[in-house]
């Protein structure tokens, strides 16, 4: 996928989400949870799909987060539902982190190719 600086949106610094979390970011519209498994990102919607529950009040457990509501539990690798009573897989989205330097701050792209309403890319800072 090829990107433009235009395309990025600016919503965290990469070290703001340490091994094991989660955050949440708004981007056109959708939250997304992006969730830290042992320093690699991946990016989810952040709704259960057995009853629109956020996931990311939830625990991530190794690259597992559990509903908060009722212990649904999901892959953030790949959006699978693993334990009932979730049977719908939750939308995942490829996750490309590229480290450059720009006035001497280490930035990473993290960029979240397209799905069905259009391309996005995230870009954030390392400080």
């Amino acid at each position: 996928m090829e990107s433009k600086v235009s395309d990025y949106v600016t919503v965290a610094r990469t070290g703001d989400i340490a091994p094991g979390q989660v955050k949440v970011y708004e981007v056109s519209g959708r939250r997304i949870a992006l969730c830290n498994v042992d320093g690699a990102l991946y990016a989810i919607d952040d709704v259960c799909t057995h009853d629109g529950g956020p996931l990311d009040q939830g625990m991530l457990e190794d690259d597992q987060i559990e509903c908060p509501r009722h212990g649904a539990r999901f892959d953030v690798r790949t959006g699978r539902a693993l334990t009932l009573p979730a049977i719908v897989p939750v939308k995942s989205y490829p996750v490309e982190v590229v480290g450059r330097v720009v006035n001497g701050v280490i930035t990473a792209e993290i960029i979240w190719p397209g799905n069905e309403q259009g391309t996005y890319a995230f870009e954030a800072t390392r400080g």
